[in-house]
């Protein structure tokens, strides 16, 4: 027996799923401007890799319908959303709803859409894609970013939106 179908017997997805929830996030919006339609979907699945050169990444699932359009654009907007975005992440990560109603967001001329309220704007090119699992995982390379510190992020923890707390 090969060392994942063991690793595969020992948990899970759902007892790896609730074990992975105590680590807390932030969330970020993917989002940009396709054949003129704002389309963009939440990830927490987030990460810092290079500073030069300046790299982020992305975790998507590969049964998304919206990586695959968005995947076209020749920039994304990534927002690390902002304490007030609870909601929005919530219609950002539904299959159904309207993921941009009420939101209100920017566009740059690449295309890029920027979600107004983020602690974080990114704008970036995608690199590389590489297989991993059940997902995809992206390399995005960053052209420019414009941080917004008085801006606390929207925490994910125990499948929970979250507050920071400020020095006591």
């Amino acid at each position: 027996m090969s060392a994942q179908a063991q690793l595969a017997e020992a948990i899970s997805p759902n007892e790896l799923r609730r074990a992975f929830s105590v680590f807390p996030t932030g969330v970020v919006a993917v989002c940009a401007l396709i054949e003129g339609k704002p389309v963009g979907f939440a990830v927490n699945s987030f990460n810092s890799v290079s500073l030069d050169p300046p790299l982020v990444s992305i975790c998507v699932g590969n049964t998304s319908s919206t990586w695959p359009l968005l995947a076209k654009a020749e920039r994304l907007g990534l927002t690390v959303l902002g304490a007030g975005h609870s909601e929005l992440c919530r219609k950002l990560a539904s299959r159904t709803a309207d993921r941009f109603d009420g939101a209100a967001w920017t566009t740059k001329n690449s295309g890029a859409i920027l979600i107004e309220g983020g602690a974080l704007w990114l704008e970036c090119r995608q690199s590389a894609a590489f297989p991993a699992g059940d997902h995809e995982m992206i390399m995005l390379e960053v052209h420019e970013a414009e941080l917004f510190a008085e801006t606390d992020p929207l925490v994910f923890h125990q499948s929970q939106f979250r507050e920071l707390m400020g020095d006591a």
